[in-house]
């Protein structure tokens, strides 16, 4: 069987995966069954996307996906900051930190994507 290489990107947002299954878990137990399934979807699916990525058709086609990536991430800060204002639903500040940095590491790589594509155009 093949191993694939590590990629800590992707293996940051695993992680991540895996502690918003967990606290989606909790939420479905206190029976916030909304707020859980919407939770569960976004956060799921940014390391989905940027796994996605490494069967990129090319570099516009990894930008695009990684711009999803991103976007599944706002949506799921604003859950999780949903989250932190109603009464009643538990708070995860360590997943609120989380989010923020896998925002940034996004914006990074999209940043720096679109700069070596412009560097080959020109």
């Amino acid at each position: 069987m093949r191993r694939e290489k590590e990629n800590l990107i992707i293996d940051l947002k695993m992680d991540f995966a895996v502690e918003i299954v967990n606290f989606t878990d909790d939420l479905e137990n206190r029976k916030k069954y909304d707020l859980a399934g919407q939770l569960f979807l976004s956060g799921t699916s940014i390391g989905a996307n940027a796994k996605e990525t490494q069967c990129a058709e090319g570099r516009r086609d990894f930008v695009h996906k990684m711009k999803i990536a991103a976007r599944e991430a706002e949506e799921t800060s604003y859950w999780l900051e949903l989250c932190g204002r109603c009464e009643g639903f538990p708070t995860n500040k360590e997943l609120e930190t989380k989010v923020l940095v896998i925002k940034k590491v996004l914006s990074k790589i999209i940043t720096s994507s679109k700069s070596a594509h412009q560097h080959i155009i020109n």
